[in-house]
């Protein structure tokens, strides 16, 4: 796991890697699940230290909303025991900080699945240590994978504050989470996943680089993370960045656990 690994490097405090699995009771399976969330417990940017207006460092406590939202899923359905579904929580949890030991701009890490990366940006750091975990869902055999993440500004610039961005190949996997976010009342716009864009991510030290330019960054994001996917499983990623915080409250907003919920139920029934 050297790409989730490589983030861990600077802190103090050891890295985490969390999986809890839901089964049903009586053992009768019909669907495998897992739900992945982004765990990046301070954010700091490493050496691509935040700075400036705007950057939100003081906030980045809530750069684990996607694992937050992950682990309340799991609470609910432990409670609910929904039949016939079993549900993998899984969290690469780290902080992203600056040390000597820590990974610096140019480095080349290998991920879980043999893919190698150039590290042109380490406050790019959520989606190097989602890759491991979705190499690690996809190992579990699951059919159907959706992480959550705090992943871009670009997409908060794109969709506001209210508004989470879905990427997936699968309309199926769409039309579902639609269905359940109409139950929960959480709002999603589903974005595309533009292939051309990955001419922004080729590197020629290794077989991508972690971050494309500027414009249409929440997508690039998103064909990054579509490289540690198994093509047999479906899979959506939520980028939450913006719905994450309720910056008038000054306080995180729970975002993703009513429609993790619902959308486990509905493959529990169907």
């Amino acid at each position: 796991m050297g790409s989730y690994l490589g983030v861990a490097a600077a802190s103090a405090n050891p890295p985490h890697f969390i999986h809890l699995c839901y089964k049903p009771v009586g053992g009768n399976v019909k669907r495998k699940l897992a739900i992945v969330g982004k765990g990046l417990t301070f954010d700091s940017g490493g050496y691509n230290i935040k700075t400036g207006p705007g950057c939100s460092i003081e906030l980045m406590k809530f750069d684990m909303g996607g694992s937050a939202a992950v682990f309340g899923a799991a609470k609910a359905l432990a409670q609910i025991k929904p039949p016939g579904v079993e549900v993998h929580f899984i969290v690469a949890a780290c902080e992203n900080m600056i040390s000597g030991t820590g990974m610096r701009p140019g480095d080349i890490l290998t991920a879980s699945n043999g893919k190698t990366i150039e590290v042109n940006n380490t406050d790019a750091e959520g989606r190097l240590t989602l890759a491991d975990a979705l190499v690690y869902a996809c190992n579990q055999g699951v059919d159907k994978i959706i992480d959550l993440a705090t992943l871009t500004g670009a997409c908060v610039v794109a969709l506001g504050p209210s508004i989470a961005g879905i990427f997936t190949p699968s309309d199926e996997l769409a039309q579902e989470v639609a269905a359940a976010s109409e139950l929960s009342g959480e709002k999603f716009w589903r974005l595309p996943m533009e292939e051309s864009y990955w001419e922004q991510m080729k590197s020629g030290v290794a077989d991508m680089v972690n971050t494309g330019g500027r414009q249409g960054g929440s997508i690039t994001a998103a064909l990054f993370l579509k490289q540690f996917v198994d093509e047999k499983v479906q899979w959506m990623h939520i980028d939450m960045a913006g719905p994450v915080w309720n910056d008038k409250k000054r306080a995180a907003t729970g975002f993703g656990v009513s429609t993790l919920v619902e959308w486990v139920l509905k493959n529990s029934s169907s």
